[in-house]
């Protein structure tokens, strides 16, 4: 169960209320002491909600303990989920190539999901991504509100509809509001743009590049405010 609540930048977010799901949400899971690698650790042992039954592990985020902009999209895919690391997979490449050509160093970003743990779908001997409930994002929203109150970032960049959803409001439209700048209590600003994997998925090639582009000017926005 949720109610909307108005912040102060104006959006409606959701907040969990009492519920009387299985399952408590990773608030309990968080340890009492809180450093990146400890937060790493504790959500290894995540019950909050049952996507853990399936899923191979925990991926958890990773980069700077000093990083200026973060990155979050919705949940690790399947390479991620074997490899135990965020953005590996094809998507994870796209990225790097584009935060390249946007002149922004990986190593001094961290990377991260709102979702922790692999949803997916099983198709014959493929696991297929399936988009993860409200429920499910709520439950382990605890986990990045913790990453980035260590951190501290200075921007904090959605990739795609969902991440931006679940830090803006269920009312934001990507496409509309895509690359618009944000003043944010998690950070000193908020920009969302597609997610990489969307420009993967893209099936003409003209339209591919375009995407590409596009993605690229969006992060060279992020990289002028810091």
């Amino acid at each position: 169960m949720f109610r909307v609540e108005t912040g102060t930048n104006g959006r409606e977010s959701l907040l969990m209320m009492a519920t009387a799901s299985p399952f408590p949400g990773a608030q309990e899971f968080l340890p009492i002491r809180r450093t990146l690698p400890l937060l790493r650790v504790a959500a290894q042992a995540c019950h909050g909600c049952d996507l853990y039954e399936k899923a191979t592990q925990v991926v958890f985020g990773d980069g700077s303990k000093t990083a200026r902009i973060v990155l979050v999209g919705e949940q690790p895919g399947n390479e991620e989920d074997l490899q135990g690391h965020p953005f590996v997979g094809p998507a994870g490449g796209m990225l790097d190539r584009a935060l390249a050509d946007a002149s922004i160093d990986r190593s001094n970003v961290y990377i991260t999901n709102v979702v922790k743990h692999f949803r997916f779908e099983e198709r014959g001997k493929r696991r297929l991504h399936k988009k993860p409930t409200m429920a499910e994002i709520r439950a382990c929203q605890p986990w990045f509100e913790a990453e980035v109150e260590l951190l501290k970032p200075k921007v904090i960049v959605c990739l795609g509809a969902t991440a931006a959803q679940a830090l803006l409001g269920k009312k934001f439209r990507l496409m509309q509001e895509r690359g618009v700048v944000f003043k944010d209590p998690r950070a000193d600003y908020l920009v969302a743009t597609v997610h990489p994997s969307a420009i993967l998925r893209t099936p003409d090639t003209a339209a591919r590049h375009a995407a590409y582009s596009q993605f690229v000017k969006d992060l060279i926005t992020v990289r002028g405010l810091v």
